[in-house]
């Protein structure tokens, strides 16, 4: 049977750097919409941030591969983990706060969960992953209650299209993986699939966006956007491809657990967005089915001695 991928000290270390840097990108997507509509904030995301890859490449020295087989997995990667899931991120996130949304893509595991179990030989389900999965669902429906389905609340389609995200980035955390086995470094995936992304983005935000007829961006706007494409995209995706390679689409989806910690403060401390009680138990519950899908805190106390 095919060993599960396991994650060392270093790499645990980088997913909570990573966390930081994906919530945050709640954060500056939400100031950049605020002038930007959501198409347009996904172009500018992955354009800036291809172009920063590509600069990055010619650096270091790396080869960018050139192979139609390369670029079809590329394209394919930049569909269901960039222009879908940023697309729908964005577009919930002009009707629901920051927190909200990254409490919701929080659910990126238990999709992950079901995903690899099926189209993988060594992410099988397991009776605590079930039990998580369970855990996240549960949460999800607490999320969702109340105000929602009153009329008062956040609305419904924006809650489901940040659901919709989760579930594109579930398929995209098995479908990544192979990028190892074709030799592809963590920086070249990167700059693939956000070249790839802008290339498709372009006639939709042309269609849609006309950005040409739109207001000149105030300086805010700019800032928020050059770090959303710079420190939440380039960077975060270089780490996000060697942590995929190394621990798998289960242990490098559990990510997004950590994410609406930072989002949560950003939104709060900067935006004064608040989360009602549902949000909040939700959360917690959604928190325990990742433990659950996870195990190690559950093993850690099997192996406690007795006192």
């Amino acid at each position: 049977m095919t060993k599960a991928p396991q994650m060392g000290l270093l790499d645990w270390g980088l997913l909570v750097f990573l966390s930081v840097l994906w919530g945050g990108s709640f954060f500056f997507s939400k100031v950049a919409l605020a002038e930007l509509p959501p198409f347009t904030v996904v172009l500018g995301r992955v354009a800036i941030a291809a172009v920063a890859l590509y600069a990055y490449l010619r650096v270091t020295g790396r080869a960018i591969p050139a192979g139609g087989e390369v670029w079809r997995a590329f394209f394919a990667m930049g569909l269901i983990n960039n222009l879908i899931p940023f697309s729908l991120i964005f577009w919930g996130q002009t009707a629901i706060a920051s927190g909200l949304a990254s409490i919701l893509n929080a659910t990126t595991p238990i999709f992950s969960i079901l995903v690899a179990h099926l189209l993988t030989a060594d992410e099988k389900m397991t009776p605590q992953k079930i039990a998580g999965v369970l855990l996240g669902i549960l949460g999800v429906v607490v999320l969702m209650s109340g105000s929602a389905f009153a009329g008062n609340g956040p609305p419904l389609w924006a809650l489901l299209a940040c659901l919709g995200a989760a579930l594109s980035y579930g398929f995209a955390g098995t479908f990544g993986r192979r990028f190892r086995r074709m030799g592809i470094a963590p920086a070249v995936g990167a700059f693939g699939q956000t070249t790839t992304s802008a290339l498709m983005m372009l006639p939709l935000v042309a269609f849609v966006d006309t950005p040409w007829n739109l207001a000149a961006p105030h300086a805010v706007t700019i800032a928020a956007l050059l770090a959303l494409a710079l420190i939440s995209t380039a960077l975060a995706y270089i780490i996000y491809f060697h942590l995929l390679s190394v621990g798998g689409a289960t242990n490098s989806s559990l990510v997004t657990l950590l994410i609406p910690v930072s989002a949560i403060l950003l939104g709060s401390l900067i935006l004064g967005e608040r989360l009602s009680a549902n949000h909040v138990l939700g959360m917690a519950l959604i928190g325990l089915g990742l433990l659950s899908i996870d195990g190690r805190v559950f093993a850690m106390f099997r192996r406690a001695p007795a006192t």
